[in-house]
């Protein structure tokens, strides 16, 4: 079954890829728009730092609330019905920002957004488990979820900052927040399938409707070494995606060469990710190549200090992004799904992604934020950044240990 039936790829997978497309414009339009927004809404000047970092992160509030919540309380719902649903209440808000006109309004449209895209999220992998083989997670949490992430980041910058340079940030808002209306709802309406018909989810399913949710069906111990992981590497990735157009415009590229110099890094982890997922379900060593991904990528963020050439610091995180997002966020998600009881797996994508993302993700805003408001400068962010990913390298290394172990999932025997 998981190689007869190839339009699980373009009916299930290339949807969910193109609709995760579009919500990473909606969160990343204001990183480009954020100084006509500062200025039109009063909080250009002294109040810059303390105020971009409150309208940046509001959204990474809610949606770390709403990924646990929405984990939780959805994972008996149909996964088509709650995509379809939160993705028109985040469009029409990011519609609406485009028409505020005080900091108030543009926090509460920002907190929506955070809202409705943290109970989207953990549909995701519940689309994964439910719709492609145990032996086909690598490749198809590469699709589903990395794709539309990482190109977005790759090419949103290139394709937004014209768009912003030439009609301003209202009119970036009301088309990224329109795609979502006019295409991806109608799309998932026609494309995407119920849970009822996955073939790889009714008996899986079946075997936990009426067990708890509990610490054990999650993963016990292995569980939260995963969630220390995942909240170091969503610090590193939200602190530089953040701030990456400013970061890059302090190293001296401006106009459009700034779009493609904030582009580089999430265009080499598009470049990276088909060899290193191919090869991560070809070894089965999900928790080693991860692992890797993050050891290196923090020990290269932790030499940025000693360079003082604006480009080898471009490169140097340009590189270290693209190696450990290739490397670790394909195989988290895998991992997860493998090591998790299957009606639990909504759950569990909730809680870690709310954690994660949104708690390191807030947490990694106003740190570099901060520390740009002290030095001048975000590379002491970047760095930081860097060493805390380190550390979550190695929780990721001792939860596959405690997995191997205890003998979680066949299929992580030989993870490190």
């Amino acid at each position: 079954m998981a190689d007869s039936t190839p339009s699980r790829w373009w009916g299930i997978g290339a949807p969910l890829m193109t609709g995760l497309f579009v919500a990473y414009l909606d969160r990343t339009n204001l990183s480009v728009g954020l100084p006509s927004v500062a200025h039109d809404l009063g909080f250009a000047g002294s109040s810059f730092a303390v105020t971009s970092s409150w309208v940046l992160t509001i959204f990474l509030i809610g949606y770390a609330l709403a990924n646990v919540a929405g984990g939780v309380f959805t994972r008996r719902l149909d996964p088509k019905g709650v995509v379809i649903w939160s993705f028109a209440i985040w469009s029409l808000a990011t519609v609406i920002a485009g028409l505020t006109t005080s900091i108030a309004a543009m926090l509460v449209c920002r907190l929506i957004l955070g809202i409705a895209e943290g109970v989207y999220w953990p549909q995701m992998s519940r689309f994964a488990r439910g719709w492609f083989a145990p032996q086909e997670l690598t490749k198809a949490n590469t699709l589903i979820q990395y794709y539309g992430q990482y190109i977005a980041l790759a090419v949103g910058f290139i394709v937004l900052t014209p768009i912003y340079h030439t009609f301003g940030w209202r009119t970036m808002f009301f088309i990224t927040g329109g795609l979502g209306l006019v295409f991806i709802v109608p799309m998932y309406l026609r494309l995407l399938r119920p849970q009822s018909e996955a073939p790889f989810a009714q008996a899986q399913t079946a075997q936990g409707e009426h067990q708890p949710l509990t610490f054990a069906a999650l993963g016990g111990s292995a569980f939260v070494l995963l969630v220390i992981s995942y909240l170091t590497q969503g610090m590193l990735f939200w602190g530089i995606t953040l701030w990456i157009p400013l970061a890059v415009k302090s190293l001296g590229f401006s106009g459009m060469a700034q779009a493609l110099t904030s582009a580089l890094p999430f265009a080499a982890a598009v470049v990276l990710a088909i060899p290193m997922s191919m090869l991560s379900d070809r070894t089965n060593k999900r928790v080693l190549i991860a692992s890797i991904g993050m050891l290196v990528a923090g020990a290269l963020l932790l030499l940025l200090p000693q360079i003082g050439n604006g480009t080898l610091k471009l490169a140097v995180i340009t590189i270290a992004l693209g190696f450990y997002a290739s490397s670790y966020t394909p195989n988290i998600w895998s991992i997860l799904q493998l090591t998790v009881r299957a009606d639990a797996i909504g759950a569990a994508s909730g809680i870690m992604n709310g954690i994660g993302a949104g708690g390191g993700g807030t947490l990694a805003g106003f740190l570099v934020g901060l520390l740009y408001h002290a030095t001048g400068s975000y590379m002491p962010g970047f760095t930081v950044l860097g060493g805390l990913v380190v550390i979550g390298g190695l929780a990721l290394l001792a939860s596959g240990w405690v997995s191997r172990r205890r003998g979680i999932a066949a299929s992580l025997q030989h993870g490190v």
